[in-house]
């Protein structure tokens, strides 16, 4: 599952680093510690321990259950009930012992247990087998060229798939490098200009690097050295796509996934970095669009998003029913909603939940009003809801954060009808100093009301 021991560098968290041959000795040492268990939780703390923990029970054929180091006391009690670990580990110390040999475990030996958000009630564990990591990350790798030459450089936290299955598992596997920090425009400029050749990210990461890229000349120069910018957990605003691609002349590759399947779609390296659109599903994933009878929409038309390959996860730990809840007919429900250009290329407008609106016979998605309010010169940020309405059914809320004084509620209206459809304006305009957030930047828009 992971490249071969050598003297290259494999981890890097600040001054501190671990070459492959050192990874290899340290995570055996401890695999031969956790051999037998079914489960081991790790907290999961930006540090070379977590790493090292996680492919420690990887090597021992041990389920990981990477705890967030910031749970309330109610959450971690659920999750430590609902897993049952054998073992809690917390920034395990690092020895160089006896690093011993391990078989290869089967495909479908469970490999993490990610506990979902937890927006629809209790978080959920999502069990992802070995085949989930593996097919999904050689897939990545064909879509962005991505090789044992890479220096990943991100500063996500290690608790999602995101950060640590694609985003430390990732090079791990391809033979690569990854460097960890604590996520700044500065941070991440530096080591792009230190030899890092690809970045990840979340929106809000982008927002703050599009501000500051068009700051200093200096550091979109560092920026524009990057072989690959991409960017996930949320869509990207096309408003940010544009302000770096101006400063720094890259074009920000997206990708759409989730917890329950990995990566599913992305922007090909060589494909058309369009703002707005997530492109064409990966090598091995089938993706389609369809209505809530399973038939698929055609082009142009929302619909929601199932998905089937080998990147999907084995089931929700302890909970058989919300498993067979989400699969119809072998296909993966995601509960997003997105929109397939003529192309194959697909556009996601939001989740099924909360960012599709039902409003006088439409259906709308929030992501698309958005994006338009977001190129209003007066907003800096914005979410769009729909809200209970006697006679259209739902209407539109945009929840705006301005950018300096606030506009007139009828300026933001108009400028969305003479954009998009008259039906898609915004009936009502509330002003927030801040958008509430989740440690991935995905706006909480339940928390909006």
């Amino acid at each position: 599952m992971f490249a071969e021991p050598s003297d290259r560098e494999a981890l890097r968290f600040g001054e501190k680093s671990l070459t492959y041959a050192e990874l290899h000795q340290a995570a055996g040492t401890l695999a031969e510690r956790l051999k037998g268990n079914i489960r081991v939780a790790v907290w999961a703390t930006s540090t070379l321990e977590t790493c090292v923990s996680v492919v420690a029970g990887l090597k021992a054929g041990v389920a990981i259950v990477p705890l967030n180091p910031k749970l309330g006391e109610r959450e971690l009690e659920h999750i430590l009930g609902d897993s049952k670990p054998d073992l809690i580990l917390r920034d395990e110390p690092i020895v160089f012992g006896e690093p011993g040999t391990f078989d290869e475990p089967g495909p479908e030996t469970p490999a993490l247990v990610i506990y979902t958000s937890g927006t629809t009630g209790p978080p959920k564990g999502v069990v992802l087998p070995r085949r989930s990591l593996t097919s999904n990350i050689d897939a990545l790798a064909q879509a962005w060229q991505w090789t044992s030459g890479d220096v990943l450089v991100h500063g996500l936290p290690l608790f999602h798939v995101h950060g640590l299955g694609i985003g430390v598992l990732g090079p791990l596997r391809i033979g690569g490098a990854v460097r960890h920090v604590k996520f700044s425009p500065e941070a991440i400029g530096h080591e792009l200009a230190t030899g890092a050749t690809m970045m990840f990210g979340v929106p809000t990461m982008y927002h703050r690097i599009a501000e500051a890229v068009e700051n200093d000349a200096a550091l979109a120069d560092q920026f524009r050295t990057a072989r690959l910018l991409v960017s996930g957990s949320a869509a990207l605003p096309a408003s940010d796509h544009e302000r770096i691609a101006k400063a720094t002349g890259q074009g920000i590759v997206e990708r759409y996934g989730m917890s329950e399947t990995l990566m599913n779609v992305s922007v090909r390296f060589d494909g058309d970095r369009r703002p707005g659109a997530v492109g064409l599903p990966v090598d091995g994933v089938d993706v389609q669009v369809v209505d809530e009878q399973g038939h698929d929409v055609g082009d142009g038309a929302i619909g929601e998003i199932e998905v089937r390959g080998p990147n999907l996860f084995l089931e929700y730990l302890n909970r058989p029913d919300a498993t067979e809840a989400a699969f119809r007919d072998g296909w993966f429900r995601t509960g997003d909603m997105a929109v397939r250009d003529p192309d194959g290329y697909i556009r996601i407008v939001g989740r099924q939940a909360t960012d599709l609106i039902k409003s006088g016979g439409y259906k709308i998605g929030a992501g698309e009003i958005e994006n338009v309010l977001l190129e209003h010169p007066s907003v800096a940020e914005v979410a769009v809801t729909g809200e209970p309405d006697d006679d259209l059914g739902e209407r539109i809320v945009a929840w705006v954060v301005p950018a300096g004084e606030a506009p007139e509620p009828s300026a933001l209206r108009d400028h969305v009808a003479k954009l998009l459809s008259p039906h898609k304006r915004p009936r009502v305009v509330r002003y927030l100093q801040a958008l509430p957030r989740n440690e991935m930047g995905k706006v909480l828009k339940r928390e909006l009301s």
